[in-house]
């Protein structure tokens, strides 16, 4: 079976990220826990999170009272604006393997954002030698 893409803008990869890096309209959203985006745990060849990525784990967009749920929509949008994610932004997301990411995309999309997935996500960012890396 082949997936047909209908909407290639809701992806983006590693050389468009890269290439963004540092642009004033770009951010990218990293959904994997606080140990992981700062490098003291994971499996892959590097550790760290993607330069001037914001860290908001995944199950933090979650409403542990209604059956983890989105959260309230005024509270998310207030708290990743703090963050430095807004609305005119385009804003990329990513985890592990884009399985925790593809629930921040969807809550991204939710409150108006424009959201690009990664797919590559840090499996494929992590495990190269060519992709800088903070700490």
């Amino acid at each position: 079976y082949r997936a047909e893409i209908r909407n290639p803008r809701a992806l983006i990869t590693r050389d468009e990220i890269q290439q963004k890096l540092g642009e004033r309209h770009f951010a990218v959203w990293d959904a994997r826990s606080k140990a992981e985006y700062d490098g003291e745990r994971g499996n892959n060849r590097h550790l760290g999170h993607i330069p001037g990525a914001v860290n908001m784990d995944w199950v933090d967009a979650m409403d542990r009272t209604r059956a983890l749920r989105i959260r309230d929509y005024a509270e998310l949008v207030t708290e990743l604006e703090a963050m430095g994610l807004t609305p005119d932004m385009e804003i990329a997301t990513h985890c592990q393997s884009h399985h925790r990411s593809s629930f921040t995309w969807l809550v991204g999309k939710a409150l108006g954002f424009d959201m690009r997935g990664y797919a590559g996500s840090w499996g494929e960012w992590g495990n190269r030698d060519d992709t800088p890396i903070e700490k």
